[in-house]
């Protein structure tokens, strides 16, 4: 019987997932900044923010940011790390790097960084080799997170840390009535009108609700070895900062 996972509110075969999700961003590529922008009224350039100020980065860090994409989180962590610090920006998909790295190019900003695609899942690098993994709206599109979040605590650092950005799961009722009469009807339309593209943006919608929530994901975090796992809420859950240290 061939073994099944979630693409959205489709169920596909295990191993046709990580094909859709890379047709998903490569359709998405060009327009994924400016949509970012739109959908979330420019909200998310705040959440990275909080996210890096979590993650204390101090000068001379070694750190890994996966499902890298254009290189938001990337830029901020490079600002921190110095000159004397080193960024990788790591993505399975080959045309979000390219596009990030075009950007990186026209602002003349490369040094202490570099790039490789690769799967979460199965990360290319050796134990014990970075400060900080971080993985900012991408592990709900990872095919076996259980997976992702191991091979995150493998590469880390005694004393090293992770932290996961991810859209989660309102607190609140009247919010979650909102949010998804907002994804499901003004999300795929402006995936339409900017990107020509409604149902990649409709996959995105549907991915959210299908990731795990607050409390589960921190579950999964403990359970692939980290410790002193925790979160926090921004904008009532709609997104949250999970946070976990290599032991």
């Amino acid at each position: 019987m061939t073994k099944t996972t979630h693409f959205g509110y489709q169920e596909v075969p295990v191993d046709e997932k990580t094909y859709r999700v890379r047709e998903v961003f490569n359709s998405v590529a060009r327009r994924y900044d400016l949509m970012n922008d739109l959908m979330s009224a420019g909200l998310h350039r705040l959440w990275k923010r909080v996210a890096v100020e979590t993650l204390a980065i101090r000068p001379g860090m070694q750190a890994l940011d996966l499902a890298a994409g254009t290189g938001d989180l990337a830029r901020a962590i490079a600002q921190r790390a110095g000159s004397q610090g080193h960024v990788v920006l790591g993505d399975i998909n080959d045309q979000m790097l390219r596009v990030g790295r075009d950007r990186f190019i026209d602002e003349g900003h490369l040094e202490g960084l570099s790039w490789c695609q690769c799967d979460a899942e199965s990360l290319p690098f050796p134990d014990a080799y970075f400060d900080r993994v971080t993985i900012g709206f991408g592990l709900r599109n990872v095919t076996h997170k259980e997976s992702a979040l191991a091979e995150m605590n493998r590469v880390l650092k005694p004393g090293g840390r992770a932290l996961i950005l991810e859209f989660s799961h309102p607190t609140d009722a009247t919010l979650k009535t909102l949010y998804d009469l907002y994804s499901f009807t003004v999300l795929p339309t402006l995936g339409q009108v900017i990107a020509n593209d409604r149902s990649s943006y409709q996959y995105l919608a549907e991915s959210i609700r299908k990731h795990p929530d607050q409390e589960t994901l921190m579950e999964m975090m403990t359970t692939a070895g980290m410790s002193d796992c925790r979160y926090i809420n921004l904008n009532g859950g709609i997104v949250a900062i999970h946070t976990g240290t290599k032991s």
